[in-house]
């Protein structure tokens, strides 16, 4: 049997599936997978976390070094995203310059923490115009099963909430926290049919028929959206989406360390 008739196969059992209200591994369409959140995962970076969203996971790190304010934002430090999908993390992905997948990935989460004000940018300021905190969030791709943007950012905001500034490594003064102001979740829901299921697995991924991602934060804000893959949403659909995003993101965020408070 071809791979192209297996996955013809499968896409057909998760569209019946869904169409009588059931999912692949047994959930319920506005259902999350299990979460895991290891923060400090990694020793040597200034701030990081390892989240597990069923078998899906994701390792954000975030280092802080001394930089340059840019020319136009003299007075704010800055902050640099970059998402890394290896092949080891799926037979999808092969060796090579990034990914769509990637790229899109990378520039979703570092929108969601502008947009919801993170961290504030001008607190990363030393000399105005001359030094700042230059803020590196480094999002690598361990295991892909799945919902990428949604580990991807909790990863992230655990990072951050993880992170020191280490201001005696640079001779600058004494290390301190750095300052988390909001948390931004993301929540994604894909079309498979009529229905509309939350945190899709891969197999899911392969079979919708539209993407949206909605990021929120916790004080109830909708800060970004995210619309992905060929299908459309109604306006009505959208409402739906929105409240569901917030009771999921205000679930997930108690989930992070110090619960929903940055």
């Amino acid at each position: 049997m071809t791979n192209e008739v297996t996955t013809e196969i499968l896409a057909t059992h998760v569209m019946e599936l869904a169409k009588s209200g059931k999912r692949l591994d047994g959930r319920a369409l506005d259902e999350y997978r299990p979460v895991k959140i290891t923060p400090g995962y990694v020793t040597s970076a200034d701030g990081s976390a390892l989240v597990e969203l069923g078998d899906t996971k994701v390792l954000c790190g975030v280092k802080l070094e001394p930089g340059t304010p840019y020319a136009d934002t003299p007075n704010a430090g800055t902050l640099t995203t970059n998402a890394e999908v290896v092949p080891l993390s799926s037979p999808d992905y092969e060796p090579g310059p990034p990914s769509p997948a990637a790229v899109e990935l990378s520039r979703v989460v570092d929108r969601a923490i502008r947009a919801a004000e993170t961290i504030d940018l001008k607190e990363l300021v030393v000399t105005p115009g001359e030094k700042c905190w230059t803020c590196f969030v480094d999002i690598h791709i361990l295991d892909d099963c799945g919902n990428l943007i949604d580990a991807a950012l909790l990863a992230a905001a655990a990072a951050l909430k993880n992170a020191v500034l280490p201001a005696k490594r640079f001779e600058v003064g004494e290390d301190s926290p750095l300052k988390v102001h909001h948390i931004p979740i993301e929540t994604t829901f894909v079309r498979l049919g009529d229905a509309i299921v939350v945190d899709p697995t891969s197999e899911e991924e392969g079979t919708t028929q539209g993407r949206l991602t909605i990021a929120t934060d916790e004080t109830g804000n909708v800060v970004a959206m995210q619309k992905g893959k060929v299908g459309a949403f109604s306006p009505q659909d959208v409402v739906s989406l929105v409240d569901r995003a917030l009771a999921h993101g205000n679930r997930l965020r108690t989930l992070l360390p110090g619960g929903n408070h940055p």
